[in-house]
């Protein structure tokens, strides 16, 4: 009998996700463990492998449907069987009892929230049947959209998707508060004042002014949406966000909004790091089957900062500072895309545990399985300080944006060989040296903390040392 592909729980927090894209087509012959689709959650992407070998038969939740964990997306045919659809006459489509079910659960659990919502809009003639759909059209838009209406107080069964199976997108979304913010941005009626007929005559009436939806809608600090970016003869090419690129992009400006931030620099002589690096890559590979970067110095260095000033490994809560006990460290890893890069940050959790080749094993495995989308949800959260490194691309310096909660994270830039002035001689020198930035929430963190700070970590990476390297 067909084997059941259903949408994975992806870690305790998440309740549903996005299938991006189907990596399989139906009638192709699928191995078991073989990336089958791919999924978006509101912490990561990710590739879902076959449960089962066979045949992909039928497609139940199509490219950029967001449902709930559990629900049946397709199902894998064994070999002789058919597809429901090759097996049975074509007629109005039903939904599979598999697919209905969590469907199912969802009108059940919303069946007293859709009666109020047919009440309050006067809707005598009916329909807890209307409501009903209305709430699954709310319950079944993407996370991103929820955001937008719960940030504009907007009722998202009120509006009108244009998505698949009535959906309410992104675009439906901004365009509905754009065109509400033109509304009560009309000139009100003037108030008529208490003198003679003859002296003052009422204004003239204004009709709301209703501006052209921009093609491609998008959200802007203050909210509303961003005017057209192009003229009407302007050669350009269109496409939506991907879907974690709107992820940064909300994730981006929310701690802008939230953090005050401030970025120091640093420059640190990396000569003895690089020395010890040099002797011992050999054999450390050998050992330990890792290559020996610097990212494990570097991170050694910030837990020895950390351990003396708490403060960068903390988060802010209303009005109160929480320090955090762990050290768990979060390594920004660029994600190569059709247009450009994404980012993700994948964390070390418990760092100041781990060796030297610890360190590097973790920092190595979860590099290596962010790129080929193998994390869970899990092994992105609960950073609490990161490290960015946009020195692999040949970027001097970087003010980087803090990963929220956190209040604090260190950027690298390129390490190179500079000539610097050494020696009590004051005599000329080439140094392996690198430009080391440290942006951190001024709400709670002072420049004299943050600095003193920052001397730890230079301090401990100018005379790096360690048992397991001689």
């Amino acid at each position: 009998m067909p084997v059941d592909v259903i949408m994975p729980q992806m870690g305790e927090s998440i309740a549903e996700g996005t299938l991006v894209k189907w990596l399989k087509k139906p009638g192709d012959t699928v191995e078991r463990d073989e990336n089958l689709f791919e999924i978006s959650t509101d912490k990561v992407d990710a590739e879902i492998p076959s449960p089962s070998s066979g045949t992909l038969g039928e497609i139940l939740v199509q490219e950029g449907e967001t449902v709930e964990v559990g629900t049946v997306v397709a199902t894998i045919l064994q070999t002789g069987e058919a597809s429901s659809a090759q097996a049975e006459p074509v007629e109005e489509a039903e939904p599979s009892s598999a697919r209905a079910e969590p469907v199912a659960r969802m009108a059940e659990a919303s069946a007293g929230e859709a009666a109020d919502v047919g009440s309050r809009d006067g809707a005598g003639n009916g329909s807890g049947a209307l409501a009903t759909k209305e709430e699954l059209r709310r319950t079944r838009s993407s996370p991103l959209v929820r955001n937008i209406a719960r940030e504009h107080g907007v009722d998202i069964s009120r509006i009108e998707g244009s998505g698949l199976s009535g959906r309410v997108t992104k675009g439906d979304i901004l365009t509905y508060v754009e065109e509400r913010g033109a509304e009560a941005e009309a000139p009100a009626p003037a108030v008529r004042q208490k003198r003679p007929p003859a002296v003052v005559e009422p204004a003239p009436f204004v009709a709301p002014q209703r501006r052209e939806p921009p093609m491609v809608p998008a959200a802007v600090a203050g909210g509303g949406v961003a005017q057209r970016p192009f003229g009407e003869t302007d050669q350009v090419e269109i496409e939506p966000m991907s879907i974690m690129r709107q992820r940064i992009a909300e994730h981006m400006i929310a701690s802008r909004r939230t953090s005050a931030h401030v970025t120091s620099f640093f420059e640190i002589d990396m000569s003895q790091v690089d020395d010890l690096r040099r002797r011992n890559k050999e054999r450390f590979q050998a050992d330990s089957g890792v290559k020996l970067t610097f990212m494990p110095f570097i991170i050694k260095a910030l837990i020895a900062g950390v351990k003396e000033w708490p403060l960068l490994n903390a988060s802010v809560w209303n009005d109160q500072i929480v320090y955090k006990k762990d050290i768990n460290v979060g390594i920004a890893v660029a994600l190569q895309q059709d247009r450009g890069f994404g980012l993700i940050v994948p964390v070390i959790r418990h760092a100041d545990e781990l060796s030297l080749v610890g360190l590097a094993r973790a920092a190595n495995d979860l590099a290596e399985r962010a790129r080929t989308k193998k994390l869970s949800p899990d092994e992105v959260q609960g950073g609490t300080i990161t490290i960015t490194n946009p020195g692999v691309f040949g970027s001097l310096a970087g003010t980087p944006i803090i990963n929220q909660p956190q209040v604090a994270i260190l950027g690298v830039g390129a390490i190179e060989k500079r000539v610097k002035v050494v020696g009590p001689g004051d005599s000329i020198g080439v140094r392996t040296c690198a430009y080391f930035s440290i942006s951190y929430d001024h709400r709670v963190v002072d420049g004299a903390t943050a600095d003193h700070f920052m001397q730890v970590v230079k301090e401990k990476l100018e005379s790096f040392s360690d048992p397991s390297l001689k």
